[in-house]
């Protein structure tokens, strides 16, 4: 007799497992995806029952048939996860993007009051309702490439308040919208113009108000700093992460992107499950993620956007067998994309990664870069049901046919809502 369960796809073409324990892949584990041919996924309730060739799924369970959908053997996949957003923003910065066109750099845009100065000031002026609408738009756009999982950060408040009320926004609209956000505090994104000429007074602020108030009244899993050169320095950035990490928050990082400033150091001294960007990362950097066991999660459209020319070590990280993540790093000024597939492109094309090592990083190791690769990230019985149904002969696809989505249906928790 067969098992009900509450939906099945079939006729799958090549069904992407990346099946494997909870860990994240290094080396030439990243070429791993467990793909079946001729496959069919069962669900139940929010979770998968199982997943395997067509044959066998289709012995052993049955599912009504207005919830039996067939993949027209294309290809099915994990929802991608997004470890590192700024996908709560008001407005935009596309004249910045003008003033880059004709020749000024990210930091010269910056020192003239642009930058993230000037989001902060956009998002202190808007009202909560417009915020959600303009997010939720960018949520509908992740979901419709194929993202189920999107990290948030704050970090366009500025003081204690609409840092508050950025993470509490972040929580409401993961209430509503079908994407998961996992909230990450980032008060130390950049200092705010009232800030500018008391620099310890700001992380003060940070360590000594913010981070309680933080902890206590929102649902904030990590806490990121900006350590780079310009804004927070290595010492501020250990003295902010310190007390985030006693207040129980995991630790993230930005480092070392525009300057080898000692945050990839930092991130292993403190156990950080996430160093991000890290196109300056030195040997001896590299070598304390390796040691340390942090995940480097990759921007490569930030580098594109911002016209730098180079781009990440990826393939020398690999080699030193350091997991590697992917993110779209969706923010108004570096990197304007909700795009999981561009940057898998970029990815292959400008990093060198091959386009299964770009999917591994795009699935299991982002989720474990934010804490989740034992509920999401793969194709597993037991797992979230969070699937993509790809328009597609292959996963390669996703890389190689550029500038479109290839989604034909995506699934949330058992469920198709795109």
């Amino acid at each position: 007799m067969k098992q009900p369960v509450d939906a099945i796809i079939h006729n799958i073409g090549q069904l992407v497992t990346l099946e494997g324990p909870p860990i994240p892949r290094r080396g030439v584990a990243m070429q791993a995806l467990g793909i079946i041919e001729d496959a069919a996924v069962a669900m139940r309730g929010e979770r998968i029952a199982a997943a395997g060739p067509e044959q066998d799924i289709v012995a052993a369970f049955e599912a009504p048939a207005s919830e039996t959908f067939d993949a027209e053997r294309g290809v099915v996949l994990p929802g991608f996860v997004d470890p590192h957003t700024h996908v709560l923003f008001a407005g935009s910065r596309w004249h910045e993007f003008e003033l880059r066109c004709q020749g000024r750099s990210y930091q010269e845009i910056a020192a003239a009051g642009g930058g993230i100065r000037s989001s902060v000031r956009a998002f202190r002026a808007a009202t909560d309702e417009t915020l959600k609408i303009q997010t939720r738009r960018r949520l509908d756009r992740m979901l419709g490439l194929g993202t189920t999982t999107v990290e948030a950060k704050s970090g366009y408040g500025l003081d204690t308040e609409q840092e508050l009320r950025a993470l509490r926004l972040i929580e409401e609209l993961d209430k509503e919208h079908p994407v998961d956000l996992v909230p990450t505090f980032l008060g130390a994104h950049e200092f705010p113009d009232e800030y500018r000429s008391d620099r310890d007074g700001y992380v003060r602020l940070i360590t000594e108000e913010m981070l309680p108030r933080v902890v206590a009244e929102t649902k904030a899993r990590f806490c990121d700093v900006f350590c780079e050169e310009g804004v927070f320095t290595a010492e501020q950035s250990r003295a902010i992460l310190q007390t985030a990490h006693r207040l129980g928050l995991g630790l993230k990082l930005h480092a070392d992107e525009f300057a080898p400033v000692g945050g990839s150091e930092l991130a292993a001294e403190l156990g950080a499950i996430s160093a991000d960007h890290l196109l300056e990362a030195t040997e001896h950097g590299l070598l304390a993620l390796q040691r340390g066991g942090v995940t480097a999660v990759l921007l490569p459209v930030t580098s594109f956007s911002l016209g730098k020319g180079r781009y990440a070590a990826a393939r020398t990280m690999i080699q030193m067998e350091i997991p590697v993540a992917l993110a779209t790093d969706c923010n108004p000024g570096s990197s304007m994309t909700e795009s999981v597939p561009l940057v898998l492109s970029m990815a292959c094309l400008e990093l060198g990664l091959s386009p299964a090592e770009a999917l591994t990083a795009a699935t299991v190791n982002a989720a474990h870069a934010i804490g989740l690769a034992g509920d999401r990230g793969r194709v597993a019985p037991g797992l979230r049901a969070d699937l993509q149904v790809l328009d597609a002969p292959s996963y390669v696809s996703l890389a190689y046919h550029l500038g479109v989505s290839h989604v034909r249906w995506v699934f949330k928790n058992g469920r198709p809502v795109h």
